[in-house]
């Protein structure tokens, strides 16, 4: 273990977000994501939810200040009734960590074509609906 660094975030992960470099996506999915056949590298914090893994992540990596939406949500499809309570709880997160930061929402098939190409993907336990999330790594200032 080491001072100031959440004991939810492995060693995995760590070098994970060590390897990124500015404009990397970290993908963070919920328990249906399928995240398995997606990754190209893939980090399993299955005894944690979204909301907390991403609190971890954003004490360490900081967001991109160079594009509009440095985060992603995947859009909830039409039809669905669902209303993603848990992006409340991640505009807090968010705020918290980073500031104010633009999120944007896009298609679910849309969301995981670009998960594909997402550095790493981390699958949770999370049991939200809709609680799929990319992040865009920023620069160290």
């Amino acid at each position: 273990m080491l001072k100031g660094i959440s004991p939810i975030i492995s060693p995995e992960l760590i070098k994970i977000l060590m390897e990124m470099g500015h404009g990397d996506e970290l993908c963070i999915g919920d328990g249906n994501f399928p995240a398995a056949s997606i990754a190209k590298r893939l980090v399993r914090l299955d005894g944690h939810g979204v909301s907390e893994v991403l609190d971890a992540v954003l004490k360490l990596m900081p967001l991109d200040t160079y594009v509009e939406a440095p985060v992603t949500l995947m859009q909830v499809v039409p039809g669905d009734d669902v209303v993603p309570v848990i992006w409340d709880e991640y505009k807090a997160v968010i705020q918290k960590n980073e500031g104010d930061k633009k999120i944007e929402n896009v298609e679910r098939f849309a969301f995981y074509e670009r998960a594909k190409n997402c550095y790493a993907v981390v699958a949770t336990g999370e049991s939200a609906l809709y609680a799929n999330i990319i992040l865009k790594k920023g620069v160290v200032k």
